[in-house]
Order: structure tokens, then sequence, then C-alpha cells
């Protein structure tokens, strides 16, 4: 059997060139690493003095204002640079959740967010998951422009809800906080349709 040439090439003209892995110590995996140790702070930061300090809740804010901007960098260095890994795959979901489900129960055990709002939200989360691992075989779903806006509403309200606003703001913070519930679940029931689609389309190969 011929090796490759001296110019690198293969007999039959292929490139010799291994194209190394990627390492798992990299920015994009740092930032999803910060964004989930962020979690236990923000939650510690926001129940300083039972919530009520203006002071540690503009604190509890940056917190959450820094770990959701490790999100909108973390992926897009990975795809920029070719630093997406299995390790990235999975963390970086699994940070997204756990900052979102920090803010929705801790603004609900502190009687600022109703638990209704947290439950519905949390159920969308866990079920989109448990999809994903249910179709995980046949394909995978990539997110819509529907998610992203869940993403950007759940985000901003959250964030909203976070600050030590005037009591003034509060019907429009409200207001912003249920049009993300309702984009949560309409988003939700798409990625339910497309996955069942896809099952199907899968089974009847």
């Amino acid at each position: 059997m011929t090796g490759p040439g001296p110019d690198g090439t293969s007999p039959s003209g292929a490139t010799g060139v291994v194209t190394p892995p990627v390492p798992l110590v990299n920015i994009a995996n740092a930032l999803t690493v910060v964004r989930l140790v962020l979690v236990p702070v923000f939650l510690v930061v926001l129940f300083v003095d039972g919530g009520q300090s203006p002071a540690w809740r503009w604190a509890a804010f940056a917190v959450f204002a820094i770990a959701s901007l490790t999100d909108t960098f973390d992926g897009d260095l990975a795809r920029r640079w070719g630093l997406v890994t299995d390790f990235g795959k999975i963390a970086d979901p699994i940070a997204d959740k756990a900052l979102t489900g920090a803010a929705l129960v801790g603004l609900s055990m502190l009687g600022e967010l109703a638990w209704w709002i947290t439950i519905t939200i949390a159920v969308r989360e866990l079920g989109v998951t448990a999809l994903r691992f249910w179709v995980l075989r046949h394909g995978v779903i990539p997110a819509s422009r529907g998610g992203k806006i869940k993403t950007f509403l759940q985000t901003i309200a959250l964030g909203l809800a976070i600050m030590p606003l005037p009591a003034v703001l509060d019907p429009g913070v409200a207001v912003l906080m249920l049009a993300a519930v309702v984009v949560t679940v309409l988003t939700g029931v798409d990625y339910l349709v497309r996955a069942l689609r896809l099952r199907a389309r899968a089974k009847a190969r």
C-alpha cells in the first residue's frame, strides 16, 4: 500500500491533512462554566436582606446581566472559531436553563412573581429538553426564530423584574413577562409539532 507523496497528498490526490481535535479547555467552554458558577452567586446576592435592599438588587441584576452576556458570546465564539465540543453542546443549554430557572424560582420565593409563571416556563423548558432526547436518533431540530425571541423576552423581563424599579413601572414589567410566557408556550407547541413530524418522517423511511 503506497503512502502519501512528498507533497502530503495520497496517490488518489487527497491531502493527508488531519484536523486536530477541538480542545476541551477553550474560551467558549470557559464562558459556559462561568455562567454555571454565577447561578448560585446570583441567588445568594438576590436573597440578601430578604431581597429588599436596592443596592443588593442592583448587584443581583449585575450578576444576572453578566451571566446572560456569556450566553450571547459563548455559542457565537464556538461557531466562529471552530470551538464546538460535546461538553459545550451539553453544558450550554444546562447553563441557560439553570440561570433562567434560578431567576424565576428566586423571584417567586420572594413573592414578586406568580408561581404559575415559573411553573409554566419550567414545564416548557423541561418538556423541550425531553423532546430533544426523544428524537435525537432521528435528527436535530434547529433553533427557530421564535425560540430566540423567547429567550430574549425572558431575559429582558427577568432582568427588569430583578431591578429595584419604581412601583409605577410594575404594570409594564408584568405585560412584558406575560408576553414572554405566551411566546414560551407557543414555541414549545411548535417544537412539539416539529418533533412529531421529524419522528414520523424517520419512521416512514
